[in-house]
């Protein structure tokens, strides 16, 4: 497909979540003439439209990652899922913008990718929906954020989709928030063994188990997760479940919506009813898009492995050090964890192969859909991570761009050496 561009880059990233903004950020740093494609009409995916909060998964020192924590003024609290990382989303939505936009990357809000030009197996661009009608981005390399890797998917790339046994994903949930909950008094419960108690001794994992199967609560709905946000009296609830949704189809998308959305009023009656300090919460708001955890994974030059994630794999080609978090897969085929509960994880190097797409010249992945196994994947798809991988796939794009070579011909070390003059500790 041979377009003629109306505007020409160097970089262009598709997804303005953290990864992307984390590219988009990284290139622009790096002198390059770079576009962030959002299809919303805010910055920060699910961490402002999703209502996801706290920000998870750790990385050695220096990546953008620390910066962004910084700029939040995050509250933070450390729980079995590492450091909770609790922020106030309004803020952010602004905060995270001007980020993109100081860096001198031009922003298109509200302006999905509906198609990849290609010049045989390399991208050359992308085909945006304006509200002035279609319009076409030339970049000499384009960055996959968009978190379903729609991009490497359209471009031809190999993806792979769930679990390898049976195809099934995590399921997808609607996070959403509430306000007017006592602080002091007000419980917070980060998972399944959050080992939290009520004040009449009953376990409140425990509780949640038993009101599902007896039909106060959904019935996948088996833990309604509580977390602190950067705001007093309020509280992120990651609770709605609905399993089975391929939300890759227009049909998945709106199952899910309207499972989820009928969900949130039971688990509100539950938490005022049980929870200390939620007698009288109130809805505050909800995720304007689903919460979807597992999609597409696009197979790379690298798949991280279970192994990997499992003992801490070290890796020459190393451009995030030290990733971790639990191996954290929601049940694809039921409620709560897949394997009874979330799984141990050591830090673990994540190698520049895995962002370069199998079949496909000129473009990288950062993100949830960078190449992994299925287990993997249950420990990268965290926010924390995905700023990390995005800020390697935009370095790279931008040298790739400069140097005139494609993403696969850049020398690994000129990578290293530019991610660790931006401050980002990748040995030792």
């Amino acid at each position: 497909m041979t377009r003629t561009f109306l505007q020409e880059y160097d970089v262009l990233v598709a997804g303005g979540g953290p990864s992307g903004i984390a590219a988009a950020v990284a290139a622009a740093r790096q002198g390059a003439k770079t576009a962030l494609v959002e299809r919303y009409g805010i910055l920060g995916g699910m961490l402002t439209s999703g209502h996801v909060n706290p920000i998870l998964g750790a990385t050695a020192p220096g990546t953008l990652l620390d910066e962004v924590l910084s700029r939040l003024g995050v509250n933070r609290m450390r729980t079995r899922n590492g450091e909770e990382r609790g922020f106030d989303a309004e803020g952010a939505k602004q905060q995270l913008l001007e980020m993109a936009v100081e860096a001198g990357a031009d922003v298109f809000l509200q302006t999905p990718v509906v198609e990849v030009v290609r010049e045989g197996r390399r991208v050359t661009g992308l085909v945006i929906a304006t509200q002035e009608g279609l319009r076409f981005l030339g970049g000499r390399v384009t960055v996959d954020a968009t978190g379903d890797g729609f991009v490497a998917a359209r471009a031809g790339a190999d993806c792979r989709v769930g679990r390898e046994e049976d195809g099934r994903c995590q399921p997808a949930t609607l996070e959403f928030t509430v306000y007017g909950v006592e602080e002091e008094r007000g419980i917070t419960c980060w998972g399944g063994t959050d080992p939290v108690t009520l004040p009449d001794g009953r376990g409140y994992a425990g509780l949640c188990r038993e009101a599902a199967a007896r039909g106060e609560l959904p019935e996948n709905v088996t833990i309604v997760r509580i977390h602190r946000t950067g705001v007093p009296g309020e509280r992120g609830i990651n609770a709605t479940q609905a399993n089975g949704c391929d939300t890759l189809t227009p049909e998945g998308i709106l199952e899910a919506e309207v499972i989820l959305r009928a969900q949130i009023a039971p688990i509100l009656t539950f938490l005022r009813k049980y929870a200390p300090g939620f007698e009288g919460c109130r809805l505050k708001g909800t995720g304007s898009t689903l919460g979807v955890r597992e999609t597409r994974r696009v197979m790379g030059d690298y798949v991280i492995s279970d192994r990997d994630v499992e003992e801490g794999a070290r890796h020459r080609e190393v451009v995030v050090h030290n990733a971790w978090y639990l191996i954290d897969i929601h049940n694809p085929a039921g409620g709560g964890q897949a394997e009874g509960h979330s799984q141990p994880a050591q830090p673990y190097d994540i190698p520049y192969g895995s962002l370069l797409p199998r079949g496909v010249e000129g473009m990288l992945t950062c993100g949830r859909c960078i190449s992994g196994s299925h287990r993997a994947h249950g420990s990268y798809r965290v926010s924390g991570i995905c700023f990390a991988t995005g800020q390697a796939a935009g370095t790279a794009a931008a040298l790739a761009a400069q140097q005139g070579v494609t993403p696969r011909e850049l020398a690994v070390g000129d990578l290293q050496e530019a991610l660790t003059r931006a401050g980002v500790t990748l040995f030792g």
